[in-house]
């Protein structure tokens, strides 16, 4: 990659923390001949706190292992809650002590001994992605901070402000209850129990005494009788097993809810006393210093929030407003396209899918096949302001090296032998909108070194083109592949991940979360007999089982074709039976029909066959297999013909 060093990046200010005075000489040369700031050399931890106290630096070369018995690792947690950005140094190739500095989340790694080009290429990542850190963290305090105030002055009261603050707040603190109320003198504390997505179970004095068995006299003194957390801080590990200890009625609450970590955050009231929100999680590492930090700048707008909506004039609530919040509810049941479930995992996933939307950030999905991660995509993109613009979607793993460049970039007319006029690409096409790139574990290295440029420029190059075209996408990216393990290989560039791995998000494998099975196979069974005209068949308890206990390593694309099987091997209104692979209880003409382990190619070719023979082969047309495979019958016919499949044999 070509190192281009801007006069955005020749502002920054960079602190060297490295205890060997050549390394850390060497590196200040190889800074400044590039024409970077180095504001100074630390030695040790306490040096480097000295020197950051003395001139806030951008950005941080960190050697893990440093003088004195605090590490590098030690202060990268003293720079993530300044919001410094950093980069490790290390000679040091021991896994645990690299799992445990990944954990802090640096922008980089460099091995000693480095060469300066190693330095600089990591430099520049590290820069773009500080940039978008910081503008992340600007926009969600902002988006925050709009819709807090925003309730603050809607007519509704106590308990649906409060509802409608958990659901803005779920996106950015991940907790699985909340309970508020003052610090002394409050017999009625509301607590919220997080149930899916956008809904919550209100918890009052009455419900948590009957949950608890104990009477609101007896909660109330457990109450008095535990300490008062007047200050801001993150309660987990040894902190949450000692004040789960002290405090009696957090015991009580944790008991309650199998809750294992806590952020308190006391608001001070004027006139009124100290306002506390507690946020549990069901993990016992569930907060960082980042949620404490944006929590402790939102202070003013939470005490706002608490002395205008806590008063007996809020007690009335509108019909008006009551329409109002059934719209929006409906509205957020359909923004993730078709997504369903309500397990922690894909809560997780939705809860990441409405932070990174609102932004230009890039984002790269992760996950397993067949997880569902094109419509993680397509729900990043319709709730982003582009969502007006086209999503282009490239399938990397499909694209002929060959053609690669045209595809993406598009041609000039005579560009090459075929070339019989203009073509414009993917990107060019996406203008405004958003490119998601599926499979890019299998992009070509050409293509991976291409790609970056535009990333990086913003512009692309038409084959054959003399000129740049600026174009205006946001980059969508997933893969099923490791690309640690791939860059590791030397088959995916170290430069290009950074760029992508902005924000991640993992989608889980359906063994993750399989207490959305039954939510999934009551989707699929109601749109398939919808597809088919035929009433809804009912699924019995038996063959639920049978799925809930099932591997699943085709994920929800599975799921969804044994449902469909299911449904057209069901004789009654019932589905007694699943046609699982390997299941024995089966009669022999089901055994033949069986899905067997092969290859992909293999299996999509007998699913097919199979699928035409209930049709009669009858492909396209009302009830033919087009239909009933969701799919154009053009594409069937595709691919019939290249998995040698003939439907006059059918």
């Amino acid at each position: 990659m070509e190192f281009q060093n801007n006069a955005e990046n020749k502002k920054m200010k960079i602190l060297i923390v490295e205890d060997q005075f050549i390394e850390a000489n060497d590196l200040r040369f190889i800074l400044q001949k590039a024409d970077y700031q180095v504001i100074g050399v630390a030695k040790s931890v306490s040096q480097a706190l000295e020197a950051i106290e003395k001139e806030t630096p951008d950005l941080v070369f960190l050697d893990i292992r440093l003088k004195g018995k605090e590490t590098g690792i030690d202060l990268a947690k003293e720079l993530n809650k300044n919001h410094i950005g950093f980069i490790y140094l290390s000679a040091n190739s021991n896994k645990s002590i690299l799992e445990e500095a990944k954990k802090t989340h640096p922008y980089g790694f460099i091995v000693k001994p480095f060469r300066a080009k190693d330095v600089l290429i990591t430099l520049e990542i590290a820069c773009y992605r500080h940039k978008h850190s910081l503008e992340s963290h600007s926009q969600q305090e902002n988006i925050l901070r709009e819709s807090i105030e925003t309730i603050s002055n809607s007519p509704v009261k106590w308990e649906n402000a409060l509802v409608q603050l958990a659901q803005v707040m779920q996106t950015y603190i991940p907790f699985d209850y909340i309970r508020t109320g003052f610090i002394t003198e409050d017999p009625n504390p509301i607590g919220l129990v997080r149930k899916n997505f956008d809904n919550y179970e209100v918890i009052d004095a009455d419900k948590f005494s009957k949950i608890t068995g104990k009477t609101k006299q007896e909660l109330f003194e457990l109450k008095e009788n535990s300490p008062k957390l007047e200050f801001p801080k993150i309660y987990e590990g040894d902190s949450f097993t000692e004040i789960f200890q002290s405090s009696p009625i957090k015991r009580m609450i944790a008991q309650s809810f199998g809750l294992k970590s806590f952020i308190a955050f006391p608001v001070r009231i004027e006139n009124q006393g100290i306002f506390n929100f507690f946020f549990f999680c069901r993990n016992a590492n569930c907060f960082t210093d980042e949620h404490l930090s944006l929590l402790t700048k939102l202070e003013t707008v939470f005490a706002k929030f608490v002395s205008v909506m806590n008063t007996s004039k809020r007690e009335v609530i509108t019909a008006v407003v009551k329409k109002k919040e059934s719209i929006v509810v409906k509205e957020k049941a359909s923004e993730f396209c078709s997504m369903i479930g309500s397990s922690k995992k894909i809560l997780t996933v939705f809860d990441h899918i409405q932070k990174v939307a609102p932004s230009e950030t890039s984002v790269l999905i992760l996950g397993e096949s067949g997880t569902g991660k094109e419509k993680v995509a397509q729900s990043i993109h319709q709730l982003s302001p582009r969502k007006n613009k086209p999503l282009v979607v490239i399938n990397c793993g499909a694209v002929p090296d060959n053609l690669a460049e045209s595809l993406f970039f598009g041609h000039e007319k005579g560009a090459f032998t075929g070339a019989l006029e203009k073509r414009i690409g993917k990107f060019e096409a996406a203008d405004g909108g958003t490119v998601f790139l599926d499979e890019i574990g299998e992009m070509p290295m050409l293509m991976q070194i291409k790609l970056l440029r535009v990333l990086q420029e913003k512009e692309i190059e038409r084959v054959g083109g003399t000129s740049p075209i600026k174009v205006n996408v946001r980059i969508i990216a997933a893969t099923n592949r490791n690309l640690e393990e791939e860059i590791a290989a030397g088959r995916f560039r170290l430069d290009l991940y950074y760029r992508l791995h902005v924000f991640p998000i993992t989608v889980p494998s359906l063994r993750e979360r399989r207490d959305d099975i039954p939510a999934l196979v009551s989707h699929f069974i109601t749109s398939f007999s919808e597809s088919l005209g035929k009433k809804a068949p009912q699924i019995t308890d038996h063959a639920l089982q049978q799925m809930e206990n099932y591997d699943w390593p085709g994920n929800i694309r599975e799921l969804e074709h044994i449902v469909q099987r299911a449904i057209l091997l069901s004789s009654d209104s019932k589905i007694n039976e699943i046609p699982l692979p390997g299941n024995s209880k089966k009669s022999e003409e089901e055994k033949t029909q069986e899905f067997l382990i092969q290859t992909i190619h293999e299996n999509e070719r007998d699913y097919i066959t199979y699928i035409l023979k209930r049709c009669k082969g009858k492909i396209s047309g009302k009830g033919g297999a087009a239909e009933i495979l969701n799919i154009p019958a053009s594409t069937l016919y595709s691919k019939m013909k290249k998995l040698g499949v003939n439907s006059l044999n059918q």
